[in-house]
């Protein structure tokens, strides 16, 4: 391939593309591969001396911004390309340890806590997979009445029973004048509106008209988006009564449901052709429509309630597990972040 640097495993390469997260671009080492090829734009180099692993996690600071922003020529940013020549690179100042075993420690103890993060996120990944696959398993399909996976002891073909048989909308409105402000997300679940957007974004005068949202209520958000292609149902599990937009539909549902077996029922896409065969985008594009009375015919496939119970308890360790190594994940990178900012100079 002409016109581009062959790199060889262990060399550096400077990208001078800024992003975001890279506002003077990134520096990474040839990890995965022998050998690769990268755009002559990039400064590619190699170690010469110094611990390499060191110098890794080193570029993974800010520390080495303010050299390069020095460098960096006049009207630096074309389409977000620095213009930074490699000699001048190559003159930057870099602040290192003197011995290289103090270098090597470093660079070690970044190897394993990346390691670490590494064996969690491969876990997690894992869980959320046999996850997505219990779901499209466990629940019946394509108008069977049985599913491909159940527990033991349970033959009988499921029964279809319509959402409104067992749920009733909540039309109880905010009289007591109850100020937190739910909002339904679809990656988030059920969530207060101060958490999910840093701040209350409710109009005070119209928070009368809301709908009162109870503990284990039922919340259907009409936003479409790529993971909910017709909007989310969750259910609040925040354990306090909050208020709702109109636009929501709020339900409850009574004892001849488990309720959490419902919530998971709500995590497959069974459910969506119906909606889709129903109901519309409207006149908003990126808003699902459906009218109340045709909502609450939704056909729901309901086994027994003790197989009920134990599907919903299957998931219910599932997310568990996926909480258990998310919270993981999320403590090793902050030590990381921590590390990063405490152990360079």
């Amino acid at each position: 391939m002409s016109g581009y640097f062959l790199l060889h495993r262990g060399e550096f390469a400077y990208n001078k593309s800024t992003s975001a997260d890279s506002p003077w671009g990134a520096i990474k080492r040839l990890e995965k591969y022998d050998m690769g090829c990268v755009s002559t734009l990039y400064i590619c180099f190699e170690l010469l001396s110094g611990d390499p692993d060191f110098l890794v996690t080193y570029y993974e600071t800010d520390r080495w911004y303010k050299a390069v922003q020095l460098i960096a020529a006049e009207g630096a940013r074309n389409h977000g390309l620095l213009n930074i020549a490699p000699d001048d690179f190559f003159e930057t100042q870099i602040c290192i340890p003197k011995r290289i075993d103090e270098q090597c420690r470093i660079g070690a103890v970044f190897n394993r806590l990346d390691s670490l993060i590494t064996l969690h996120q491969r876990k997690y990944d894992k869980l959320c997979v046999l996850k997505k696959s219990m779901l499209d398993k466990m629940f019946p399909k394509g108008g069977s009445l049985y599913p491909e996976i159940r527990f033991a002891g349970f033959t009988d073909p499921w029964e279809q029973r319509k959402l409104g048989e067992l749920a009733s909308k909540r039309i109880e409105k905010n009289t007591n004048g109850i100020k937190e402000t739910f909002t339904n997300s679809a990656e988030h679940g059920v969530v207060s509106q101060l958490d999910y957007f840093d701040h209350d974004i409710t109009n005070d005068a119209n928070i009368g008209n809301y709908s009162v949202v109870h503990p284990d209520d039922f919340i259907y958000n009409p936003r479409i988006s790529a993971v909910a292609p017709c909007g989310p149902i969750n259910r609040n599990k925040l354990d306090r009564n909050g208020v709702m937009s109109p636009l929501y539909t709020v339900f409850s549902v009574d004892d001849t449901i488990d309720k959490l077996y419902l919530e998971h029922y709500f995590k497959t896409s069974r459910w969506h052709q119906f909606m889709f065969l129903e109901g519309n985008s409207g006149a908003r594009s990126d808003r699902f429509s459906i009218s109340d009375s045709i909502f609450f015919e939704m056909p729901i496939q309901c086994p027994v309630l003790e197989e009920q119970e134990l599907i919903a308890s299957f998931f219910g360790r599932l997310d568990s597990l996926i909480t258990l190594h998310q919270r993981k994940l999320e403590l090793l990178r902050n030590i990381k972040k921590s590390m990063l900012d405490k152990m360079f100079v």
